[in-house]
């Protein structure tokens, strides 16, 4: 073959390869290097949407105890910063600030961006402007601050570093506080500036996140606290926990447990434990608090009133299983009343309401569960959600027909509750309704949001269903105001006002079993001026892993000197005033 035949075969082919790519390019990868090159020319950015605030009351006025506060990253480009001008300045000026070793930043000077500072506040970063480094630039961002410190730390829970709430209205209202990023998509030049001109400009505001006001009132948190506090180093116990909350709206005005932690530092913890919110996410046996509930479902199907009697001995038999009375004291054998049962917190006496829910005076059977369980469950609310706007847990209240051994036994122990689960928040919301009249509300923590200094999206509160008559609700007032003015409590609540409750001591299950060297202490209670539906209720736990906790000895303390606080801080009037 010639050389000019091969030349020409040649050409054709590369001519043919050539073809045949730009065939690939332009036809079969059209939109690919299309796209390609739309990238090059065209500048896209993510607009960030503000997270919103959170504010808790202050009277009537708002006060945020979640806040947004701009920081800076601090940001240098190895290649065009010089080492020996910034080092030394940079690392006088950042502080603990610094994230970064100086051989690592200027080890690779191909790299063109290290972040050398994090969180870097104002008057840092205006430090590191005025010093005009070359190579050396900021970047804006937010950090979640909480101003109140550790006020209320495991209800509002936090932010992590990913800008995503964890626990507590942070993180149960997360979507809504977080809002909805914009986008900014616009034609550049080569210098990387944006242009007005185009078709292909996109422009989608970011919708920030809206500010949220609850129903806690910030001075009442703040004294309930301090009294807890208090308490724990009076009492000598670990873990205190309480609830107060208007019975005839179902708003929460204070949700405290101590110890607690600073949502502006949440990383300074024992373990994750220290941010679980005992009132709505840890369920446990609450004890003879639950006697309120079995004798209004006694009172509900006319088996009872606070007259009706029984024979005491002090301990009753079920399922072949002893049911023992916490006071064994032989002036209560014998004939006695169902005030006196309350009053004494006798297990036999919420056993015998049980019977007796059952047509019968000496058996437990289907009816007598069925009966009690409706009213537990379907009126009361106990072991499922209550709707409050937290995570929360839902606990256990066993089906009348479960198939586990001893449902009779169990059904006598959940009358003085236990062999139940439950929240705290569960318990007092059942609570109010027993005490309010018979309504059930939706326990709220959420007042609604701020929008231009104004509180909006508030809707009336509506009870959602009646648990009890309201006669049923009157006598379980005065049967639990009877039982505070016992021998025991006295003379703790002054003339004109109104005040009842009732104390619970729990066994907690250890291996497998109730333990007696370990009990968890509560008490619950109502107070407003006499002759008025109550203005309050305040749910009280004590507790530490490995001690007893009486609920006369150390949760109704605590109970009394919230109720007086709490009481004086509402300018609760007593009646005749």
């Amino acid at each position: 073959m010639s050389r000019n035949k091969f030349l020409k075969f040649g050409l054709l082919a590369v001519m043919a390869v050539i073809v045949a790519r730009l065939f690939f390019i332009q036809i079969l990868q059209h939109d690919y290097w299309t796209e390609r090159a739309a990238a090059q020319h065209t500048l896209q950015y993510t607009l960030r949407a503000e997270r919103g605030e959170i504010y808790m009351l202050d009277g009537d006025e708002p006060v945020a105890v979640a806040m947004n506060a701009t920081v800076y990253t601090v940001i240098v480009d190895p290649m065009m910063a010089s080492r020996d001008e910034i080092q030394s300045k940079m690392t006088e000026i950042l502080g603990d600030k610094r994230i970064a070793e100086w051989d690592d930043v200027f080890a690779d000077k191909s790299r063109r961006y290290y972040i050398v500072g994090k969180n870097v506040e104002r008057k840092a970063a205006e430090k590191v402007a005025e010093a005009e480094f070359d190579g050396v630039w900021l970047q804006a961002n937010t950090k979640r601050v909480y101003p109140e410190g550790d006020l209320a730390g495991t209800l509002l829970g936090f932010v992590n570093a990913e800008g995503v709430g964890q626990y507590g209205i942070e993180g149960a209202l997360n979507e809504q506080l977080t809002g909805k990023d914009g986008l900014l998509k616009t034609v550049k030049d080569v210098n990387n500036v944006a242009l007005s001109i185009g078709d292909d400009n996109v422009k989608v505001p970011a919708e920030d996140g809206d500010d949220v006001v609850l129903t806690i009132d910030r001075n009442l948190q703040y004294g309930v606290e301090k009294i807890i506090n208090e308490q724990i180093k009076q009492l000598g116990y670990k873990n205190i926990s309480a609830l107060v909350m208007n019975p005839n709206n179902g708003e929460i005005l204070a949700m405290a447990n101590m110890p607690g932690y600073d949502p502006g530092d949440f990383g300074n913890v024992e373990s994750a434990a220290d941010y679980v919110n005992h009132v709505v996410e840890d369920p446990y046996e609450p004890a003879s608090v639950c006697k309120t509930f079995a004798f209004a479902t006694g009172m509900e199907y006319g088996v009872m009133t606070a007259n009706s009697t029984f024979n005491n001995e002090n301990v009753t038999y079920v399922d072949n299983w002893p049911i023992k009375n916490s006071t064994q004291k032989t002036e209560l054998l014998g004939v006695v009343d169902m005030q006196t049962a309350l009053n004494w917190s006798l297990n036999t006496g919420s056993t015998q309401v049980l019977r007796w829910l059952g047509g019968s005076e000496t058996e437990i059977n289907a009816l007598g569960r069925e009966r009690l369980y409706e009213y537990y469950y379907d009126h009361f609310g106990l072991g499922k959600a209550t709707g409050v706007e937290l995570y929360e847990s839902v606990g256990l209240v066993y089906d009348p027909h479960a198939d586990i051994y001893g449902i009779d036994s169990t059904y006598a122990n959940m009358t003085f509750g236990q062999n139940m689960q439950v929240t705290m928040l569960q318990v007092v919301a059942a609570f109010s309704s027993v005490i309010n009249g018979g309504e059930f509300y939706t326990p709220t923590v959420v007042k609604g949001k701020l929008e231009n200094g104004e509180i909006t999206g508030i809707t009336p509160r509506k009870a959602v269903r009646r648990t009890v008559t309201q006669e049923t609700s009157a006598a379980m007032r005065e049967m639990l105001y009877n039982t505070r003015r016992s021998w025991r409590t006295n003379g703790l609540d002054a003339a004109g006002y109104y005040v009842g409750g009732k104390t619970g001591t729990a066994q907690v299950i250890k291996d497998g079993e109730y333990s007696f060297d370990e009990t968890v202490a509560t008490y619950i209670g109502f107070g407003g001026t006499e002759g008025e539906l109550p203005a309050y209720v305040i749910m009280v736990r004590v507790w530490e892993d490995g001690k007893t906790a009486g609920g006369e000895a150390q949760a109704l303390p605590v109970f009394n000197v919230l109720k007086t606080y709490v009481q004086d801080y509402l300018k609760i009037e007593p009646a005749g005033n």
